[in-house]
């Protein structure tokens, strides 16, 4: 009878095998531990939510420094941010120079291809990225291996590039150009509002009024030269559409896992990201939050170097100082928070790929629940 009763399941469908998920091959050493994830489902909620979040990311530290390779990651990054800034620095003294030759759709459209340049690179190196962790041997992960591999997805790569490129530039019109045909919404406006705040206060940092009075002294270059366009203008343009990109990379955070770890297509990987998202946005927002935190605390200690400098005075009247040391400081204060932001951004790709694989997990357990609760 127990035979019969068998082969009955397995013809009937009712076997009680889990079901197979095409993630067999990852390979991440270093996530949260399984045993304090909560209910299958992922909906224990409040404080176990937010230590499973805040997990994820402590995790994506302790991987990163297991593996400093992945350090090229950020490198990389860097170099793109870098070359963002040149171009758009580039495109505002164009702008200049040609005077009304280049009209608003014009700049858009010039935007929108620095915007799809940067965000194609971007997500490149993040595809590298999730194939370097999920593929490691012998305890370590080789970034450059994994960027090789990522060739094999350069097409969904280049079509998720130009959704959030249009997405992004999208947005950026909302906020910065408000045509009548486009929604006013507060919630955006105020969510925009406060990315720019954030890059204006950039801009306030100790050094950095005396380095903007020093790129734009017209009598040193002979003119607004391009060094103007990139110090402040390209930086302010570069830092307002990376707060937009990072916003869309946190809205859609497993795409780029789903295509590569699951081979799925993009519209299914945009459709199991939103999905898996809404599953475990709460853990994902802890994360988050948790990074945003930890990084808003190293950048704030400009307001220490402020304090002790004491370049501005009470009024905000900047104080001359020497140009030469003043400079050499700057750069190296500027770079060090560069430096710092790009190896955050290293540890937030790192997460979102252990929020990917915790939640996956958790859905296999639920469904392997599920199927041994049947009865014959």
């Amino acid at each position: 009878m127990t035979r019969v009763s068998e082969i009955a399941e397995h013809w009937l469908g009712l076997c009680r095998k889990a079901p197979v998920v095409r993630t067999s091959h990852i390979g991440i050493g270093d996530l949260p531990d399984s045993s304090h994830e909560g209910s299958p489902d992922g909906g224990a909620g409040g404080p176990e939510t937010i230590r499973r979040g805040t997990g994820t990311a402590l995790s994506g530290m302790k991987t990163l420094i297991h593996n400093p390779q992945l350090l090229w990651f950020s490198f990389l990054v860097g170099l793109v941010l870098a070359g963002t800034t040149i171009a758009q620095g580039a495109l505002g003294y164009i702008t200049w120079t040609m005077g009304s030759y280049i009209g608003e759709i014009e700049w858009v459209v010039l935007n929108f291809i620095i915007e799809l340049a940067t965000l194609f690179c971007l997500v490149f190196l993040l595809t590298g990225l999730v194939l370097s962790i999920s593929s490691k041997k012998d305890g370590s992960a080789s970034f450059f291996d994994g960027l090789a591999g990522a060739k094999k997805y350069i097409k969904s790569v280049f079509v998720w590039s130009g959704v959030l490129a249009l997405a992004g530039m999208l947005l950026f019109s909302i906020y910065f150009y408000s045509p009548d045909w486009l929604p006013r919404n507060p919630l955006f406006l105020n969510i925009y509002g406060t990315l720019y705040g954030w890059v204006n206060l950039l801009v306030e940092f100790p050094f950095n009024p005396t380095l903007t009075n020093i790129f734009s002294d017209t009598t040193r270059y002979g003119g607004s030269s391009l060094t103007f366009w990139i110090y402040p203008s390209g930086i302010i343009q570069a830092l307002t559409f990376t707060a937009i990109n990072l916003l869309l990379f946190i809205l859609t955070p497993f795409v780029v896992p789903f295509i590569v770890l699951e081979k799925n297509t993009l519209r299914e990987a945009v459709v199991g990201s939103f999905t898996l998202m809404k599953k475990n946005w709460e853990e994902t927002a802890a994360c988050a939050v948790f990074l945003g935190v930890v990084a808003c605390g190293v950048f704030f200690t400009y307001l220490l170097v402020q304090a002790a400098s004491g370049m501005v005075t009470p009024d905000g009247i900047v104080t001359i100082r020497p140009e030469n040391t003043w400079i050499a400081l700057a750069l190296v204060y500027d770079s060090a928070l560069f430096c710092f932001a790009m190896v955050m951004a290293t540890i937030g790709g790192i997460a979102a790929l252990n929020l990917y694989t915790s939640a996956k997990s958790r859905q296999i357990a639920a469904g392997s629940t599920e199927l041994t609760g049947v009865e014959i």
